[in-house]
């Protein structure tokens, strides 16, 4: 991860080039940002996460991890392990786009062409599908040349789209009971389509090596046939024999989400022996509980930034929120005791009014434009309202508006 970065790109270079013996130096360092667990940090410690063996008991196909984990590799920025997520990306991905794909194109060759890729007449709709799915393999590739390995994963979740989409605009198993065109047409889906079956195999190789397998005995594929390019190519001929074709995934259902939730939730709680911080009592003046509350921010984000988990860093915040009420209310009480009394404040305002009122009638005097002197009217009538509450007297401008 990140946080070893600088050893294996400064440290140990420096090493070997310290050393003089012609060691091979590095030239690419793959680093990922951190992957957390749910709302907080992986802790074995603490039970939080699931690790090594406690995954194997879940009864999810390992497969199914090494997809979601790198689904979510945390390339550019941190990211989180969610058992929610989990189970979305496998029945939305795996499930319903990848795994309905490739049992759709095999069922269909087992049960209308005796399990024998049919003869393929492409038209344009065919170059175009293969042209799309030419451009995810060259992304892929480079991808993968690049350690990038999540865009990879994208890039093969495309092309099982792009073919769904074909599949399912050309309707074999409708076409199949048509004329002698649409049997063509239907011949052409359904062969093309256990193509790209095989192509999907071929690209999910490094990254679920055990689904590659049961796909790859699915089709019955050629053994030589894991080698990838830039280009699309026919893999499987017309009239190759394919397996048994069979569901490649199954559904997590909700239940078992919250089942794998709660069991690798771990001791989250704050154990008793753990002071819960508060409020020093001692501070009095407003000068000490603003140096306070500084102190304060600072030591949550400390924590924050040094990856402490959030039962360790939340306490600390409420601290903080507490401080800074208190803060505001010492500010508050300063204030009240700097303004005036009332009758120093009326004997000021009315001076002010004063002041104000002959400001305004110099401007009608002088002939000044109704844009120019209505601002200080406004402002007047402001003052005089502010008075009127100081004396306990009704608002002059109201009584104005009720003579009209």
């Amino acid at each position: 991860a990140k946080d070893n970065v600088p050893f294996h790109s400064i440290m140990f270079p420096a090493t070997l080039m310290s050393v003089d013996r012609g060691y091979t130096n590095v030239r690419h360092v793959c680093a990922t940002e951190y992957l957390n667990y749910e709302d907080g940090k992986f802790s074995k410690s603490r039970g939080v996460g699931v690790f090594g063996n406690d995954a194997r008991d879940t009864g999810i196909p390992a497969d199914v991890f090494r997809f979601y984990l790198l689904y979510v590799r945390p390339e550019s920025q941190d990211s989180s392990f969610s058992w929610q997520d989990l189970a979305t990306k496998n029945n939305s991905e795996l499930l319903n786009n990848l795994g309905n794909f490739v049992n759709r194109a095999l069922m269909f060759c087992e049960k209308f062409f005796e399990s024998k890729v049919p003869e393929m007449v492409m038209t344009d709709e065919e170059w175009n599908l293969l042209a799309l799915v030419t451009r995810e393999v060259r992304a892929y590739n480079r991808a993968m040349d690049r350690t990038r390995f999540r865009e990879g994963m994208m890039s093969i979740m495309t092309v099982a789209r792009l073919a769904n989409q074909y599949m399912q605009v050309c309707e074999p198993w409708q076409a199949i009971k048509g004329s002698e065109q649409d049997k063509v047409r239907a011949r052409t889906c359904v062969g093309v389509s256990c193509n790209i079956a095989c192509l999907l195999t071929i690209l999910l190789k490094p990254y679920m090596p055990q689904t590659a397998e049961v796909m790859a005995a699915q089709i019955n594929a050629p053994k030589d046939m894991f080698v990838l390019s830039d280009h699309v190519y026919q893999i499987l001929a017309p009239g190759h024999h394919i397996g048994k074709p069979v569901p490649l995934f199954a559904k997590i259902e909700p239940s078992t989400v919250d089942k794998l939730k709660k069991r690798f939730a771990g001791r989250q709680q704050t154990p008793p022996s753990v002071k819960i911080p508060s409020v020093d009592p001692a501070i009095d003046s407003l000068e000490k509980m603003e140096a306070a509350v500084k102190k304060q921010a600072d030591l949550v984000r400390t924590l924050k930034e040094g990856g402490a988990g959030k039962d360790e860093w939340q306490p600390h915040v409420a601290v903080l929120l507490d401080m800074k009420k208190q803060l505001e209310g010492m500010k508050l009480a300063t204030l009240k005791e700097a303004v005036p009394t009332p009758n120093g404040k009326i004997q000021t305002l009315e001076e002010e009014i004063a002041t104000q009122g002959e400001k305004v009638r110099v401007l009608k005097q002088g002939g000044k434009p109704k844009t120019e002197w209505q601002p200080e009217v406004d402002k007047l009538l402001a003052m005089k309202k502010e008075l009127a509450a100081l004396k306990g007297e009704p608002d002059p401008t109201i009584k104005k508006k009720s003579k009209k």
